[in-house]
């Protein structure tokens, strides 16, 4: 029989090379290598990992001479086991292939598939390519660079990264580096770093060792077969961004952008400048086109496609950003190198740039044919957790560029804070009559918080396009990312604008209208809201308000004051008091921030402060009141607080007990009245004197969610105050994190709230119509 492995396990976790010299005590005590065909691997197993020796390595350890092979293999302590111990650990330190069940079990699986197999001989390694490059890098982090003997934290004060390391291993043949250009390459034992001319013209570097004798990084590269095919290489270099940790990405603007919408962008370019707008009329490389400078180019990659080299420039904050574009040209990237430069555009002056590039800088004619290409930074000042209200602001990214302390004063408020809007500002100010062409989010011309920059930056949008963020691999959200087509020669305060809307494939699948809301003379819905502020001390639940558009709309929700989520410490009516008074314009305010889904297309969108028609509606307002009280963002909880919430009467749920309140019910049936001088918009002294009608939806609505409640309260030992809330809670119940269950194992109570949610679906199908009709949104 052929053996494919032969191999010393062990119970619990144990010693590779103990381990392995046990085995070969054993194998040469029973003469096995003589009677057997041995296998291409010899073992070592325990309950954590498995490792793997070539044979061929340790074959001379059998014909030793004068050796004493009858000893017990498992005595640690003999001179036999001591001596063999020696010979294996310098054999297994370059040729031990180590996995781990736990963190390498795709690669173990991959190298059983390509090794044990009958007739088959040698190593076969894992190859790498670009769809595994950056899984291999994060087993890279765990296993290699905490044995690399550098300070992490001053390499990054030069520009390194630990990616940089990464890339000298990984594009190496016999542990030599293979590409000159990058910023790090590996030379056997060591890594040179930081090579640069000094003021001498003499050549300096410096360079590190290993803290383990490289035995980690051994290892580690005995899985993998090193260097990719070169068909790779270039593809991972200019890949670089992916290996930068999230924080120095979004500072550093190290944002790739999909080649798919360079492709597109570029033909939007040439809709706007005409199709000869690189090379000029005669069609050859030249300067009679359009001059392209991206000043914010990472690897490149926003340049690929471009046809005239002797007009583009591309700058960028890293050093070893500048020397992977250089690579790539020798690698075929149609750029010049001496176009190829590092500049900080936020902080560097102008009389660094190639003197080229500055005759055009500097000359008005010429700038107007000059192209700022560019996908700047995304860092901004609030993120996820500040909009929850767990997490401070991230400014530092931005507050400290000379852009921003020049621009502190212009009275540009909050926006000056965002990085792209400071390459903006700069191209704007000390550029002008170019043409800007860049990648960013929409709030520039959406958002409340840039009315000020909108006011400044008055350039003419002459084209936008849209595509999904989640094309871009470095952008974490489901929102818009345009690219915008100005001409700064023409002033122009925007206005609307029709954009092109792409799917992920870059297929147009519509388009869509976007607004600069500051002219819109009533402005937004939370304003509308604020007129229905009643400071009487009778309420019966708060709601946080924050936002006016999509994106905050998982933060709108109705619960008792002190228990009320989302609210964090922003400004305005975050936290909106709810009593009698103005329960409608609460359930319409609600009904109109949640009945439409929010997607990545309308994300940014703005809800607006409405015409006065919808006040004469009164169906419209009751199909409101329904969906508030049945969609789950009420998470009034009878736990909390006395349930004023409760949509039907102990008689309807046959409820075994009576109900703390029955606000809702008689509110319902017009059975209550408002106090003197209350402000509402019934009137001073008015209310409602008749019950509420509802549509059929609406009825609808109920009916489910009746059904739901009579099934709760058959349930033995019951809240019977319950909320929507609490129901779900009862049937869900909470994971071990205090986190409510997504499901229920009780089917009939899934069926239940399956035809609730159905129902409320298609009563917000209703009302969508009318919350446009109304003005709260526009199209």
């Amino acid at each position: 029989p052929e053996s494919l492995l032969w191999a010393e396990a062990k119970k619990g976790t144990s010693d590779i090379c103990n381990s392995l010299v046990q085995l070969i005590l054993t194998i040469g005590k029973a003469r096995t290598f003589d009677k057997s065909n041995p296998p291409p691997f010899l073992g070592a197993i325990d309950s954590e990992k498995i490792a793997f020796v070539p044979y061929s390595e340790i074959t001379e350890i059998f014909y030793v001479n004068d050796f004493n092979w009858n000893v017990a293999p498992s005595n640690y302590n003999t001179k036999e086991f001591l001596l063999i111990h020696e010979k294996v650990k310098s054999i297994i330190k370059d040729n031990t292939l180590v996995f781990k069940y736990d963190s390498d079990d795709e690669e173990l699986k991959n190298f059983i598939k390509l090794n044990f197999v009958v007739g088959n001989f040698g190593i076969n390694k894992i190859r790498i390519d670009k769809n595994n490059f950056m899984i291999i890098y994060n087993k890279w982090l765990t296993s290699v660079k905490p044995t690399i003997a550098v300070s992490w934290d001053l390499t990054k004060k030069i520009g390194l990264i630990e990616g940089d390391f990464y890339l000298a291993d990984l594009l190496s043949q016999d542990n030599i580096t293979l590409k000159e250009k990058l910023y790090v390459i590996l030379q056997n034992d060591k890594y040179i770093l930081d090579r640069k001319s000094n003021d001498m013209g003499l050549f300096t570097s410096s360079e590190t060792q290993f803290k383990d004798n490289k035995v980690a990084h051994t290892q580690f590269w005995n899985k993998y077969e090193r260097p990719p095919k070169e068909e790779y290489r270039d593809y991972i270099v200019s890949r670089r961004d992916l290996l930068l940790p999230q924080d120095v990405r979004e500072r550093k603007g190290s944002f790739y952008t999909p080649q798919i919408w360079v492709e597109l962008s570029q033909k939007y370019l040439a809709d706007v400048l005409g199709e000869d707008w690189q090379n000029g009329p005669d069609g050859q490389d030249g300067p009679d086109g359009y001059y392209i400078w991206d000043c914010a180019a990472g690897t490149g990659n926003l340049l690929n496609g471009l046809t005239n080299k002797y007009n583009i420039w591309a700058s960028t904050l890293d050093q070893q950003d500048v020397e992977v574009m250089k690579d790539r040209v020798k690698n075929g990237a149609y750029l010049l190198e001496d176009h190829i430069f590092q500049f900080d555009f936020l902080n560097d002056d102008f009389t660094k740039l190639p003197i080229e590039l500055q005759k055009i800088v500097n000359d008005p004619e010429k700038r107007k044919k000059l192209v700022m290409y560019i996908n700047p930074p995304y860092a901004e000042a609030a993120s996820s957790k500040t909009l929850s209200g767990t997490g401070a602001n991230k400014t530092s990214a931005s507050n400290t560029t000379k852009i921003h302390l020049y621009l502190q004063n212009a009275g540009l408020g909050k926006s000056n804070r965002e990085l792209f809007v400071q390459f903006l500002l700069r191209i704007y100010i000390e550029i002008p009559g170019t043409i800007i062409a860049n990648f960013s989010k929409t709030k520039i011309i959406q958002s409340s918080n840039f009315k000020n920059f909108r006011n400044y930056f008055k350039a003419k949008l002459v084209k936008l396009f849209l595509s999904p963020a989640t094309t871009f691999d470095n952008v974490v959200g489901h929102f818009p990312i345009g690219f915008f087509i100005w001409n700064s020669s023409e002033n122009e305060v925007f206005d609307s604008i029709s954009a092109d809307v792409y799917d992920s494939k870059a297929n147009k699948i519509n388009d869509k209208f976007l607004f600069n809301y500051d002219l819109f003379p009533k402005g937004l819905i939370n304003d509308w809201l604020k007129q229905y502020t009643n400071k009487n001390n009778n309420e019966i639940a708060s709601m946080c308000c924050k936002g006016n558009d999509f994106q905050n709309n998982n933060l709108v929700n109705i619960n008792f004051t002190h228990v009320l989520k989302g609210v964090g410490n922003a400004k305005g009516i975050t936290k909106f008091k709810i009593n009698l008074s103005n329960i409608i314009p609460v359930s319409v305010y609600f009904t109109v921030r949640h009945s439409i889904d929010s997607s990545w297309i309308n994300d940014r969108d703005q809800f607006l402060y409405p015409n006065d028609n919808w006040m004469i509606d009164t169906e419209f307002q009751n199909d409101c009141l329904a969906f508030t009280l049945f969609y789950g963002q009420n998470r009034i909880s009878s736990k909390n607080g006395t349930n004023h919430w409760l949509p039907f009467t102990e008689q309807e749920v046959e409820s075994k007990e009576k109900f703390e309140s029955n606000f809702m019910t008689q509110f319902i049936k017009g059975k209550l009245k408002l106090d003197d001088g209350d402000n509402n918009m019934f009137g001073a002294k008015g209310h409602r004197s008749t019950p509420l009608l509802f549509s059929d939806e609406a009825k609808a609505v109920f009916d489910a969610g009746r059904e739901l409640w009579c099934y709760y309260h058959q349930q033995p030992n019951i809240n019977v105050n319950a909320s929507l809330y609490d129901i779900r809670e009862h049937f869900q119940g909470r994971n071990a994190k205090g986190k409510m269950n997504n499901k229920s194992t009780d089917l009939n109570y899934t069926k239940l709230i399956g035809e609730l949610r159905d129902k409320i679906k298609l009563l917000a199908q209703k009302i969508e119509p009318k919350v446009y009709e109304y003005g709260f949104l526009k199209k």
